[in-house]
């Protein structure tokens, strides 16, 4: 009986070569497709698997569980790589990677494979994913196959070999772009953007209006938390309202897309070393993060914030990097569920022209006082308190002046 391999297939360029790759070499291939929210025609991806020559194709809708699961549990972080990048292929993956590994336990495969580049950040996230949830499969990555890489150079003799081989591809020689779609996001790569002095033009971009030829009114949208999440999502300009988690996602990204929000164009840099150039549509993720970020404000302790805020950085980068399944991230993770007890309230975002802007919030567990806080009242503060405040915190520095004169050491830089 021939060796079965489970296939992460998309139907574009790469794994479509890969599958007929795989099945030149002998393989049994069982494709899998992840609906993650691309636009595609699942259908037709299908009947193409079928037509290249997979014995079986799965296609699972997985929509929810992104949103829920892993598009959520990033928010609740604010994770943002390198203070950028919302981070959407990298929360797609070890989804895609978990319900692959899945179908070859199912299938009793000896084998997943994946169509990751060597060069890049996929190939670590499908495999490290693999590694974690069964330490026991095989993993086929044919951009580390010496006869892959002999017969594959690059991008264009995918092309030329799809189209000898009958094989229907969007990738061309003129709009060469390496493109992943999902529900939080879209990224362009490869092409005229491998120059990052070139700007991305217009036809670059697919899920987001020009913030330029957006409409010239604002919309207004209030966001309901609960624990740190989502719950409801209410438009102030029409009163649409929606209260279930895929259903609010796809409503913000409708609005999004319309404000032109969302758009990202970044250096990064990727986890084997590289630094490569990335463009980026993450309209509901924009809106959603910087709400979350403004409830936070009113309803989170300074401390346990200013903490947090020490380990997202990290939360971001384990996410990035592939270590979703970690013990590290399931520490992070403790803490951050933690930390969204209580953040809890509802805040007005206005959208307009690619702009976030959070410009109203209340919460029933708010640490806000106003009475603490005004010019006006008093509120209960004794501002003499604040003269012995300022004391208590100043006698270091005054006993590091004072070692400073005695020994003739450096004095602190003063701008003129």
């Amino acid at each position: 009986m021939k060796e079965k391999v489970v296939l992460a297939y998309s139907g574009g360029l790469d794994t479509s070569v890969i599958l007929k790759w795989l099945l030149d070499k002998g393989f049994d291939v069982i494709a899998f497709i992840a609906d993650v929210g691309q636009e595609e025609d699942f259908e037709a991806a299908k009947a193409k698997a079928k037509k290249i020559g997979a014995s079986k194709v799965y296609v699972k809708d997985l929509k929810e569980e992104f949103v829920v699961h892993y598009i959520y549990t990033a928010l609740k972080g604010n994770a943002v790589y390198e203070g950028r990048y919302l981070l959407g292929t990298s929360l797609a993956r070890p989804l895609i990677a978990k319900e692959q590994v899945e179908i070859a336990q199912k299938e009793k495969a000896q084998y997943v494979a994946h169509g990751a580049t060597g060069k890049g950040n996929d190939q670590v996230r499908f495999e490290l994913a693999y590694m974690a949830l069964d330490p026991r499969i095989k993993i086929i990555s044919p951009w580390k196959d010496p006869e892959f890489l002999a017969k594959f150079k690059g991008r264009s003799d995918l092309i030329a070999y799809a189209e000898k081989s009958g094989i229907p591809v969007k990738a061309t020689a003129s709009k060469p772009y390496s493109e992943d779609d999902n529900l939080m996001h879209i990224s362009h790569e490869a092409g005229i953007l491998e120059d990052p002095s070139k700007v991305a033009e217009e036809h670059v971009y697919s899920k987001t209006k020009s913030p330029m030829d957006a409409s010239n009114k604002p919309t207004d949208v209030k966001i309901t938390f609960r624990d740190g999440l989502p719950v409801e999502v209410e438009s102030l300009s029409d009163g649409t309202v929606k209260t279930k988690p895929l259903d609010m996602f796809e409503y913000l990204n409708k609005l999004g897309s319309e404000n032109g929000i969302g758009r990202m164009d970044m250096v990064e840099n990727r986890y084997v070393g590289i630094k490569s150039r990335g463009v980026y549509e993450s309209p509901a993720a924009t809106i959603l993060w910087a709400a979350h970020r403004d409830i936070e404000g009113i309803a989170m302790d300074k401390e346990v914030m200013h903490l947090r805020d020490m380990f997202t950085p990290k939360f971001s980068e384990l996410i990035y990097y592939g270590y979703w399944f970690s013990p590290e991230m399931d520490f992070l993770l403790s803490a951050i569920n933690r930390s969204q007890e209580a953040i809890d309230g509802e805040v007005t975002m206005r959208l307009y022209k690619g702009c976030v802007m959070p410009i109203a919030r209340s919460s029933p567990t708010s640490l806000y006082n106003k009475d603490l806080s005004s010019m006006d009242i008093e509120g209960g503060f004794n501002q003499m308190d604040s003269k012995g405040f300022i004391r208590i915190n100043g006698i270091r520095l005054m006993a590091h002046k004072a070692i400073v004169d005695k020994r003739g050491l450096g004095k602190y830089q003063v701008q003129e």
